[in-house]
């Protein structure tokens, strides 16, 4: 007989409840701890992928109330823009540019010398709004033109300054500003 073989049949009392113990180790890790041990893997995954959803999800809806918010508050500017600084009809604006440009000009030293308004027929009247231009000269000098322009474009009037040339018909003579202005007023109900 050989020496394993010996081994085996006077040891057997030992080596049998070994190797079954070890059968049994085997088979509980293969049926029980393998499949919990990827079953917990899987269920740590879902987690770290719930947690990056949340914060997506709270991230978006910072976003959404951040977009609220600034919503809100546009729609306040444009209530205050229609309410306090638009002319409330052609009126208006006509008394806003009559009164403001002689005004600015004497104060800056500047002769006015013609004006010409008229209507933009071209404005759109589904915004509500309508569109006044005028088209203006003054007499100055340069330095004082500057002046003017610059308390133009600070006044607290709703004037959008379009077009500036400046000429001068000859030497000696005094310089021409030509200016185009737009303003803008809210339409009545009838479109006037």
């Amino acid at each position: 007989m050989t020496l394993g073989r010996r081994i085996l049949v006077e040891k057997r009392a030992t080596i049998v409840p070994l190797v079954a113990a070890i059968l049994v180790n085997v088979a509980v890790y293969a049926f029980v701890v393998y499949p919990l041990g990827v079953k917990s893997a899987g269920a740590a995954t879902r987690a770290e992928r719930a947690a990056a959803t949340l914060k997506a999800a709270e991230t978006d809806l910072a976003a959404a109330r951040g977009l609220v918010a600034g919503t809100t508050r546009a729609d306040e500017e444009l209530a205050t823009f229609y309410g306090k600084v638009l002319p409330n009809d052609m009126s208006s604006a006509r008394r806003l540019t009559d009164g403001a440009l002689p005004n600015l000009a004497k104060k800056a030293n500047v002769k006015f010398a013609e004006r010409h308004t008229e209507v933009d027929e071209n404005a759109s009247k589904s915004s509500g709004l309508g569109r006044m231009v005028s088209h203006v000269l003054f007499q100055g000098e340069y330095e004082n033109f500057r002046n003017f322009i610059y308390d133009l474009e600070s006044a607290p009037e709703f004037v959008i300054i379009d077009d500036i040339a400046l000429s001068q018909a000859e030497p000696g003579k005094p310089l021409t500003l030509t200016v185009q202005l737009s303003t803008y007023y809210r339409l009545g109900a009838n479109g006037n």
